[in-house]
């Protein structure tokens, strides 16, 4: 594996994060900021204004996550878009999409499935993005 980290492509891994990022903002922020925040509980408040932590952060663990992907396209000889798409769907269905939905289970969200089901799309279809960035930057 670390042999495999050793030769990402650094502008790929850069793109695919800025994209990922770019995309979330536009979903999050302005197609789905009233049903989130309808699904966080805060029906008649304007959406939270976006602060410092809640652009690093997020930014920081997508970039993770395209590091690992990145890591895992390399390390499995993928060579293939098909095989490509496939790894995101496998990452997004087996990783990502539970996590969603183990987080929107916590009791402090009123609308679980709501906020799941909001989530998801992005997260899902980030993945696939992400491997099909990767691979064709590769």
């Amino acid at each position: 594996m670390l042999s495999a980290m050793s030769e990402l492509n650094l502008w790929g891994v850069l793109l695919a994060t800025v994209v990922g990022f770019v995309a979330a903002g536009i979903y999050f922020g302005v197609i789905i900021a009233k049903p989130y925040n309808v699904s966080l509980g805060r029906t008649n408040q304007p959406p939270s204004k976006p602060t410092p932590l809640f652009i690093v952060g997020p930014l920081a663990c997508s970039l993770i996550v395209v590091i690992a992907t990145a890591t895992l396209l390399r390390a499995l000889h993928i060579e293939s878009l098909v095989h490509a798409l496939q790894l995101g769907s496998f990452i997004g269905i087996g990783f990502i999409l539970p996590m969603c939905m183990n987080i929107a289970i916590n009791p402090n969200f009123p609308r679980p499935f709501l906020y799941f089901g909001i989530n998801a799309p992005y997260f899902f279809l980030n993945s696939l993005a992400t491997s099909a960035i990767l691979y064709w930057m590769a």
